[in-house]
């Protein structure tokens, strides 16, 4: 079994900072891709930022220069830095990995946490 665990949501006012975090557990062998995806109300779910094995990263072109993620690979764990935080930032935040596991046979697949909300109002 694999698990993906998200911290850090809530509300925050325009133009403030959050931090999630997405923890990764269970019978792991290796992550190859860890990011965050979100939607908001009426929308579909879009790609916000990822980030691969290698370091490499890629972010959707709204939050460019806003957002950084990060990975901490010894703890298996992903992290979304989001500075300057705009009302359109609003939604629910999806952890995601590719990860391969080893139970019960080795595979490769996509899991998902269960969302962590950010709401930013004034």
């Amino acid at each position: 079994q694999v698990q993906l665990a998200e911290s850090g949501g809530g509300l925050v006012q325009p133009g403030g900072s959050l931090r999630l975090s997405c923890a990764a557990s269970g019978s792991i062998s290796r992550i190859h891709v860890m990011g965050w995806h979100r939607q908001a109300p009426g929308k579909e779910r879009e790609l916000v930022a990822r980030i691969s094995d290698d370091g490499s990263t890629n972010y959707l072109d709204s939050v460019k220069g806003r957002f950084a993620t990060s990975r901490d690979h010894a703890k298996n764990t992903v992290y979304l830095q989001m500075n300057s935080l705009q009302h359109e930032d609003t939604a629910d935040y999806y952890c995601n990995a590719l990860l391969q596991s080893y139970y019960p046979r080795l595979n490769t697949r996509d899991y998902w946490g269960q969302g962590t909300q950010v709401t930013v109002s004034s």
